[in-house]
């Protein structure tokens, strides 16, 4: 490679190239794909590549650039081309009168999430994102990919189009459709059954104690549920794709299809397996609520750099406040359940001291160096816009209800988003977003989006709860006073893995990541420190013995009031028939 020289950009006349890349794994072990883009009709001197810095709906710059080895250009004769970096997911190629280009280099793949590449002896799997280049001028065009497995009986399962005639190969429309399509090549086992006339599949990877006929069972409960919401199902075949991993979790959406990442033996138990479709319905829920209900900043795509919208607590939010309401209406479980996994949720908002902190919409516009870049310190600067998104959606849902005794809700907000935006997939503002929820709520809405969305002002549930015959119960170990750390046990050790702001033991000089010894001279471990508490009241003084950064420190803490342990969603004794009605028309019998 040469030192970088001035950007040149294609010319149009590029507008007839044609790309074509091919994707081999001679050597799975080494975690290496190799990657083969052929282009055709190149007319210009210069062929710039750039490699995606991040993938939708993964609002982080992830740099996937470093993971690229091997770079080597050469004409259609088999000599080497010029070429250099610009930047640090830029190449530039000096292709002179050449018209046929082949470029290859290979991708180091071994993160096994949702949103990156992973190649083993096992199998391969990768995001477009991830692995592929765009060409600029070009994004538009049709990609051909093929595939070469490493073994003959390594299957290819995708939802990109297979071209006739040409063994493991597809075709891609343009490269959005390109990173909006995972592949997986290995031996997983693929599950197909179809739901209201359309064919869906299960391809799962590794080996767990996972039963796919349940799992098929409660999907087609949750498609239906779903599809009735929006009125029907927007595409001809969805796969979803689950790895089955030692402690992973998450999921990717893309348009019809979904990678899901779940611990392999947590499906037996009864609340993981609950937590399992949860996550199943909310990735489901995506292929409407914004792969195709999108911000305007998400229309159209900028890989190279961050895409900014204050959207995110209603794309992520409001799809987490149907990802547990979707399987009770499923009839997958009941409102008990629903309640306590409710519960759940606002125990874990108002355990973050970031709620005072962060609005929602600054949330999701900072989503790009926080949400994903936490550290010890964060849940005292910031909130999660799917947590306090998902429970601002309930409050607007609540409002609605109570206002129209049911007859009206959040479904019809996201119907009627559908239908003025996702199915044309026009990108809607924020503004958008307000006047279609103030429309169906027929109210302005302006003091409570500014409340709840632009400032940190607490979320008042009670308000809300009360005409469906619910409260906030709190839950307060008086005979335990507060000292505002969090701390975890491991081989014998206890690290102090989270200390809140202003509390007694950050006011004395408490760090994180510290080591909790001893409290008045007596060890006081994760279980035991709250027994050794209770021997304290309030306003008293105890000397905390730290071991942080090597240095040991004992440090005189000032314990201050209790505080709520634990919150819980419950139902009210004595209701009113409005309230039975009203919580019936919401949650059912």
């Amino acid at each position: 490679m040469t030192e970088a020289t001035a950007i040149r950009q294609p010319q149009p006349t590029n507008k007839s190239a044609t790309l074509f890349y091919q994707v081999a794994m001679s050597q799975p072990a080494s975690h290496l794909f190799e990657v083969t883009l052929q282009v055709n009709n190149w007319q210009s001197e210069v062929l710039d590549l750039k490699m995606p810095v991040w993938t939708p709906g993964s609002y982080l710059v992830r740099e996937y650039a470093r993971h690229v080895q091997d770079f080597v250009a050469e004409d259609n004769q088999g000599e080497a081309l010029v070429s250099h970096k610009v930047s640090k997911n830029h190449w530039q190629i000096t292709t002179g009168d050449n018209s046929r280009l082949k470029v290859s280099y290979r991708v180091y793949a071994n993160d096994l999430t949702v949103r990156t590449n992973h190649l083993d002896s096992t199998h391969g799997y990768f995001n477009g994102a991830a692995l592929f280049f765009f060409v600029p001028g070009l994004e538009n065009a049709q990609i051909q990919v093929r595939i070469v497995p490493p073994q003959t009986n390594w299957r290819v399962t995708t939802t990109l189009p297979p071209v006739p005639g040409l063994n493991n190969t597809f075709v891609a429309k343009d490269f959005d459709t390109l990173v909006d399509t995972p592949v997986e090549i290995g031996t997983q086992q693929i599950y197909n059954f179809e739901v209201l006339g359309k064919l869906h599949y299960w391809a799962i990877w590794s080996q767990g104690n996972v039963k796919p006929e349940q799992i098929i069972k409660d999907t087609k409960k949750i498609i239906e549920a779903e599809a009735e919401l929006f009125g029907g199902l927007p595409y001809e075949q969805y796969l979803f794709l689950l790895h089955l991993s030692g402690s992973g979790y998450g999921g990717l959406e893309h348009k019809d299809s979904c990678t899901l990442n779940y611990p392999r033996f947590g499906f037996r138990d009864r609340e993981k397996y609950q937590r399992f479709l949860q996550l199943v319905a909310h990735e489901f829920f995506h292929l409407w609520n914004v792969k195709r209900i999108r911000p305007k900043a998400l229309e159209k795509f900028d890989y190279e750099r961050e895409n900014y919208t204050t959207s995110l607590w209603f794309c992520e939010g409001t799809t987490s406040y149907y990802d547990i309401l979707i399987p009770l209406r499923a009839g997958i479980y009941k409102r008990k359940t629903y309640l306590k996994n409710l519960s759940k949720d606002v125990n874990r908002y108002f355990n973050i001291p970031g709620r005072n902190v962060q609005p929602l919409g600054e949330s999701s516009y900072d989503a790009w160096i926080k949400l994903y870049r936490r550290d010890a310190y964060s849940d005292n600067n910031q909130i999660s816009y799917y947590l306090k998104g998902q429970l601002v959606s309930l409050l607007l849902d609540l409002l609605i209800r109570a206002k129209h005794d049911n007859t009206k809700s959040l479904d019809d907000v996201m119907r009627i988003m559908w239908q003025r935006f996702g199915q044309d997939e026009i990108g809607f503002s924020e503004t958008n977003l307000r006047d279609v929820i103030a429309e169906v709520a027929d109210e302005n809405l302006d003091n409570f989006f500014s409340r709840y969305i632009e400032s940190t002002e607490e979320l008042p549930f009670d308000d809300y709860l009360d005409p469906f015959g619910l409260y906030l119960k709190t839950v307060e170990e008086k005979d335990v006073p507060y000292l505002g750390i969090k701390v975890q046990s491991n081989s014998n050790k206890e690290t102090i893995s989270f200390v809140e702001s202003q509390s007694p033991a950050a006011i004395a000089g408490i760090d994180a990541k510290g080591e909790l010894l001893a409290i008045n001279g007596s060890r006081a471990g994760a279980r035991a420190r709250k027994e050794r508490l209770k021997d304290y009241q309030a306003n008293d003084t105890i000397q905390v013995t730290v071991f942080h950064q090597d240095e040991l420190k004992t440090l005189p803490v000032t314990l201050a009031q209790p505080q709520p342990s634990s919150y819980e969603v419950a139902i009210k004794n004595n209701l009113s028939d409005k309230q039975k009605h009203n919580l019936i028309g919401w949650l059912g019998e």
